[in-house]
């Protein structure tokens, strides 16, 4: 029942957004509502523009693309997903995470893009005893280099273990005995907390 959507009202059907993306993040909350532990929502892109789908690996129209077809579903949606886990009493104990696995680089391509950027990105962390309003860190005026507070992938998942209760400092042995560690390194960025 939970992947039903039919249970909702229109009204918040509309308020998600009823675009792929819209409706997988309020199949999440649904998910959660019922007791599911941890859910993945992936941005999925179908719709293009010219040959290539718009997704956001924007190596060309970065400006239009995200202006046009990935910032106004991107805010209408985790706002929606915020505001509706809050009523419902759910944000407090659920995390919610927007980030891909790097930035878009600060110079502009010769086809108005931004190409990969792996030295500089964004992170949303919400819910679960998040500081909310909260903004760590700066980056330098073009978004080349952190400046001030800067934060190691590491730290990221450390932060997100802490707030899920996993320890990071427990080991698992696969298959064959080998030792895999949950975390090699990091610690929780505590001011987010």
């Amino acid at each position: 029942r939970a992947f039903d959507l039919e249970d909702e009202r229109p009204a918040l059907r509309d308020r998600y957004g009823r675009h792929l993306f819209g409706e997988c993040a309020l199949t999440a909350r649904r998910l959660v509502e019922r007791g599911t532990r941890f859910v993945t929502v992936y941005w999925e892109s179908f719709d293009k523009v010219g040959a290539d789908p718009v997704a956001w690996d924007t190596h060309e129209n970065h400006f239009n693309i995200c202006k046009d077809h990935r910032l106004p579903p991107l805010d209408q949606t985790y706002s929606a997903l915020c505001e509706d886990l809050q009523a419902r009493g759910l944000l407090d104990e659920t995390l919610v995470i927007v980030m891909g696995e790097m930035g878009r680089s600060p110079k502009v391509n010769s086809r108005a893009g931004r190409d990969h950027w792996s030295f500089c990105y964004s992170v949303l962390l919400a819910g679960a005893g998040i500081k909310r309003g909260y903004v760590h860190g700066k980056s330098d005026k073009t978004g080349s280099q952190p400046l001030e507070d800067p934060v190691h992938p590491s730290e990221i998942l450390a932060t997100i273990y802490h707030q899920l209760g996993v320890p990071t400092d427990e080991v698992f042995h696969n298959a064959t005995g080998q030792p895999i560690p949950v975390l090699t390194r990091g610690t929780p960025v505590m001011e987010l907390i």
